[in-house]
């Protein structure tokens, strides 16, 4: 019985981090290496990477998925000299955290 809340749960937490958003870029930013025009993004979330699509063009990327307590009025992106950092998703309290280089605060007690 333990067997199946254990798998249900982890199946649950896969499926939370699945989903596609329509995001707007106003600049020119670079995604793991590639770079990409102003205007429309689709992301998709699969499980830790995220695929961007704009036109012909596709790159994935290492993500973190984060939730906060409080829904975000507006999707906003943010971004350090051109790179893509963060994608905060209006509506939800979701935010994705771009590249390999995330913050933690764990173990610093």
């Amino acid at each position: 019985m333990k067997k199946v809340m254990t798998l249900s749960a982890l199946l649950g937490m896969s499926l939370a981090y699945a989903g596609s958003y329509n995001v707007t870029l106003y600049g020119p930013t670079n995604v793991n290496g590639t770079d990409l025009k102003a205007g429309e993004v689709k992301v998709q979330i699969q499980g830790d990477k995220a695929i961007l699509k704009q036109g012909k063009t596709s790159v994935e990327t290492p993500v973190h998925v984060e939730t906060k307590p409080n829904k975000f009025v507006a999707t906003s992106v943010d971004t350090n000299e051109g790179k893509l950092r963060e994608i905060r998703i209006g509506g939800t309290s979701t935010i994705l955290v771009f590249g390999t280089d995330k913050v933690s605060t764990e173990g610093s007690k």
